[in-house]
């Protein structure tokens, strides 16, 4: 045996190796991500506030391109091959999730809004139906990023432009456009407005501009996302300090002399006949012909309903914790904001901070603000009492009583807590009594019906018509040329196309250096996947992907003159096949595994829950046959094994069918000999051809997905191997003269 056949075998050992090492990997980094979302649905932490990603099984590849762009932990993550989605409650709509994603798998939605009253009617400008000239901005449409809400004030901005166009120059003493609510989404607009001419003023109930943002505490960082400001340009950071975008806002508000007035409570706003009167708390009245509500979700600090809340040591915010020392400290609530504020207090020094939440468990926390009080109260720096409320607040004492319907309380009785200050974080009041006096419909009959989503498939038949381009373009050069490539190969150098057509000849090199060229920018799709060195997004970068490898394969059969040779070049060109061919499977079959298996696009848990669903119908079965049919069908189930190979699964699948029809039938004659009406046996036959159907996909599911995740990987390694032998080829080709670029200034010399 040579150095060539043996390391030839020690490669394959060290490729069966590596792929088991893989798939190892692969089945611990699924059962990690399992028992992650299992846990994210017992906290409840799974279901999203407001936005959320949206999947779609059919299109996703598992490339992960999403989890690694998300900028809060524990999103999303990998199951069985695809994207998932574990701590929905995380998601503060970046939507770089669906801005990464290479085949448009992902989507941020709002999820099914047909029985929620808590976002309001508004259409594709973001007017309130049914209210002409009333429009909303940022969060109170239930989006909540900063970046989301400088658009919309930009959008309906512009709405508000083109509404005067309409109507004309407003009358004396009425402006064009009352803002309420001086967050990024209203001073955006104000910006906006300014630009385009109108006459527009802004009002807010807070002292300071930027809203929610400056309620922040000191220090606070507000991821952004790049963005354009109106009047200044592009914010390029992907954080800003909360003090940093609060000082962005008020040196814009002073440069462009913006009309804002702070500290002014909007009381109500009525329609009138040239638009809108906005009625504020001081008795002031400014008229507009358009108002923007931009006042977000929160609205007034939600109250306890307690005893001595309004002691004057309660607040309901925490700007800056330094100036809280020594202090005996009791913080009510379980979001991120109360678990930031504690954990800042509890930085402080001399401060004894105890932490009052109604859950048995924190649930919708960040990643750090989870991983954080989690320290904090090992360390003993937080004291947390679970499952617990506030009954009273006293002058240096607060009440804590078990919460109602809290499981696993950290009181079993009434409690009294030391504390001199107290920090509650309830959420807020929603300002919808103002919206709904205002014209604004919250009634999801109201909303405008969405668009019909349109399945644009998974992306084959585009690369179907690629690859019938492709083919049809071989096709025509084979059938134009027939005459040569109908020889024998040791014929056609007798042909006086050969000097051309022959791999050595002036198409033949043209075809293959075009080959090679696409094959390195197929290859450049992995550089931006993994490294991001190239600019563009990953979606265009896999349309490029897949184009590039159908091309190169062309391109290749046409310069080896339809011939594979027992060469390097012949080598090279069987492996390009092979590698598009398990490209194609990798792409779209893998992704079609899923609803293959029960007609619907689910995942494993779905599968479980419909075999759990069954065993419910199983134990509501009459007379007792139904209970031992089932266990007969699990222990059937149980026994079941398909085989490693091809054939013996087959083999084992038809087993397992005819020994559930000989039970079947068995049953079916004791049921009937028993007097059971042939109905009720029916039905009964029927849930167990059901539950051994799903049964066995339930216990062979991962072992399906397993094998395409895999076929999928080797995929890159088949990749490899092209590249190896492409530049063995190449290399021989000029070693040993089989290139000869006389042939281009022979072709174009004087005849």
């Amino acid at each position: 045996m040579d150095w060539v056949a043996i390391t030839s075998v020690l490669l394959a050992v060290l490729l069966a190796a590596a792929v088991l090492l893989r798939r190892r990997a692969e089945l611990q980094a699924h059962a990690d991500s399992r028992r992650e979302v299992a846990l994210a649905r017992a906290r409840g932490s799974d279901r999203a506030r407001l936005q959320f990603p949206s999947i779609d099984l059919a299109k996703c590849i598992g490339c992960g391109a999403c989890v690694q762009a998300c900028p809060e932990d524990g999103v999303l993550a990998l199951s069985h091959g695809q994207a998932v989605v574990v701590h929905g409650a995380r998601c503060v709509g970046h939507g770089r999730c669906a801005e990464v994603c290479p085949t448009e798998a992902i989507a941020l939605t709002l999820g099914d809004l047909s029985q929620r009253r808590d976002l309001p009617a508004i259409a594709v400008d973001h007017e309130a139906v049914g209210a002409p000239g009333l429009f909303l901005a940022g969060e109170i449409t239930g989006f909540a990023l900063v970046r989301t809400a400088v658009a919309h004030g930009r959008l309906v901005a512009r709405a508000a432009a083109r509404r005067r166009e309409t109507l004309g120059a407003a009358p004396p003493g009425v402006h064009d456009l009352v803002v309420v609510g001086l967050g990024p989404a209203g001073l955006s607009c104000l910006l906006e407005a300014k630009a385009l001419g109108l006459a527009a003023v802004g009002v807010d109930q807070a002292r300071e501009l930027g809203g929610a943002v400056a309620a922040y505490p000191r220090g606070k960082m507000v991821m952004t996302q790049p963005m354009d400001l109106p009047l200044h340009g592009r914010l390029p950071k992907l954080e800003y300090q909360k003090e940093e975008l609060v000082g962005l806002w008020r040196r814009l508000a002073d440069q462009h002399g913006l009309a804002v007035r702070t500290g002014v409570v909007v009381q109500r706003i009525e329609r009138t006949p040239d638009g809108f009167a906005v009625a504020a708390a001081d008795g002031s009245v400014l008229r507009a012909r358009s108002v923007v509500i931009a006042v977000g979700r929160r609205g007034s600090p939600q109250k306890l309903g307690v005893p001595g809340e309004d002691l004057p040591h309660v607040a309901y915010s925490l700007l800056d914790a330094h100036g809280h020392q020594g202090e005996r400290i009791l913080v009510v609530g379980g979001g991120d904001s109360a678990i930031e504020a504690a954990l800042a207090l509890a930085e402080q020094p001399g401060n004894a901070v105890v932490l009052s939440y109604r859950r048995s468990a924190f649930a919708r926390l960040k990643a750090r603000n989870e991983q954080r009080i989690a320290a904090a109260i090992a360390d003993g720096r937080i004291d947390v009492r679970y499952g617990t409320a506030v009954a009273a607040i006293g002058p240096s004492t607060v009440t804590l009583h078990p919460a109602d319907g809290a499981a696993g309380g950290g009181v079993a009785t009434a409690a009294a807590v030391a504390a001199e200050r107290v920090f509650v974080f309830a959420g807020g009041t929603p300002p919808f009594a103002l919206l709904e006096q205002a014209g604004v419909s919250f009634d999801p009959a109201a909303r405008p019906a969405a668009d019909a989503a349109v399945d644009r498939g998974n992306g084959l038949l585009a690369a179907l018509a690629l690859a019938s381009l492709a083919l049809a373009g071989l096709a025509a050069v084979r059938a134009g040329f027939a005459g040569y490539y109908d020889l024998p190969t040791a014929l056609r150098s007798g042909s006086p196309l050969h000097a051309a057509l022959r791999p050595q000849g002036a198409l033949g090199l043209a075809v293959g250096a075009l080959a090679v060229v696409l094959f390195a920018v197929n290859l450049a799709y992995l550089l931006r996947r993994h490294l991001r060195a190239l600019p563009g997004s990953l979606r265009v970068w896999m349309d490029v992907h897949v184009a590039t490898g159908i091309g190169a394969l062309a391109c290749a059969t046409l310069h080896s003159a339809f011939t594979l040779r027992e060469s390097p070049g012949g080598h090279a060109l069987l492996a390009m096949a092979v590698v598009v061919g398990a490209g194609a499977v990798g792409r779209w079959f893998y992704a079609f595994v899923p609803r293959a298996l029960n007609g619907r696009q689910q995942d494993l848990d779905e599968v479980s829950q419909a075999v759990a669903a069954l065993a419910g119908e199983w134990d509501r079965s009459s007379r007792g046959l139904g209970a031992d049919l089932r266990d007969a069908i699990e222990a059937l189930v149980a026994d079941a094994r398909l085989g490693r190979g091809f054939g013996a699964r087959v083999a084992g699948l038809l087993r397992s069918q005819w020994q559930l029809r000989r039970r079947l039938r068995r049953f079916r004659a004791a049921a009937l000999a028993a007097d059971v009406p042939r109905s009720e046996v029916e039905r009964t036959v029927g849930l167990a051809r059901r539950s051994h159907r799903l049964a066995l996909q339930l216990a062979h599911f991962e072992e399906v997905r397993g094998l395409l995740a895999s076929w999928r990987w080797l995929h890159r390694w088949l990749a490899l191997l092209l590249l190896l032998l492409t530049v063995v080829h190449v290399v021989v080709a000029f070693r040993y003269g089989a290139v000869d670029f006389g042939v281009f200034a022979a072709d174009s010399a004087p005849r």
